[in-house]
């Protein structure tokens, strides 16, 4: 069994207390949040924060918050290891680029598509008094629940993958 880091009867340090070459005492602040079977982890957070600095942040949050906060330290020093001048800012500022390079291919196809459609509606004979709804094929009304107008599209963002991506950095 696990606790706080360290096996249940074993002098294993955590991986903090490893790499600072002291003695994980029973009540080490990094244990439960850095375990010897993840040296990276405090490796790269030491290098960035310093030892002393995520010890003081650890023990002035509440217990129940220092999980999300190691997390967060672990996160901004990996990715302020890749990019010593930006971290994470730098990742998130070219996510940004992204959705906004894909937001503006989105909005062309959006107007290509109208374009195509009125340039159909156009071709058909005797539609002069029909809306532009009414001149696409009745197979598309059929598949969808909800007919929009031509001129009615929104753009979408699917913030769960932006999410996704941003961690993965």
């Amino acid at each position: 069994m696990k606790e706080n880091g360290r096996k249940q009867g074993a002098a294993s340090p955590c991986a903090a207390c490893k790499l600072l070459r002291r003695r994980c005492a029973q009540d080490c602040v990094f244990a439960p949040y850095f375990p010897a079977d993840e040296p990276q982890k405090f490796a790269s957070v030491h290098k960035v924060f310093g030892a002393s600095n995520v010890n003081k942040m650890l023990q002035d949050l509440p217990e129940h918050q220092r999980g999300d906060a190691v997390s967060s330290m672990v996160y901004e020093a990996n990715a302020r290891v890749r990019d010593p001048v930006y971290g994470c800012v730098g990742a998130i500022s070219s996510l940004q680029q992204q959705i906004d390079t894909l937001q503006a291919q989105l909005a062309l196809a959006q107007a290509e598509v109208v374009h195509l459609r009125m340039r159909q509606y156009s071709s058909i004979p005797g539609t002069a008094s029909n809306s532009p709804e009414n001149a696409l094929p009745p197979s598309n009304h059929s598949h969808s629940q909800s007919t929009k107008s031509l001129f009615n599209m929104d753009m979408e963002v699917d913030h769960t993958n932006m999410e996704e991506s941003l961690w993965s950095c």
